[in-house]
């Protein structure tokens, strides 16, 4: 039995799509918020859930360092990752 065509890729190149995908939407939400008029669609196309770290600050003698990570989606991002879940899925 042959793997599904997604199986035979690795994880790297699955994940890069994935976040080039969520980029292309959140691209593309950024000009739909310039083109559509303020209300009700344009908020709820654009309205976001934020998730992340906090960032944490490391001082040491000699310099600092700070860590922290935060991901930003919202419905056109979502639907980013959804094509790239598409060109993975349907494309070799």
């Amino acid at each position: 039995m042959a793997l599904p065509s997604y199986q035979k890729r690795s994880l790297g190149f699955i994940f890069i799509i994935l976040i080039f995908g969520a980029i292309v939407g959140t691209l593309f939400g950024n000009v739909l918020a310039l083109l559509l008029p303020e209300g009700v669609v344009k908020q709820f196309f654009l309205q976001s859930v934020s998730w992340g770290i906090s960032p944490v600050t490391l001082d040491f003698i000699v310099g600092t360092v700070t860590f922290g990570l935060r991901v930003k989606f919202n419905i056109i991002s979502v639907l980013g990752l959804a094509a790239a879940y598409y060109f993975l899925r349907y494309f070799r």
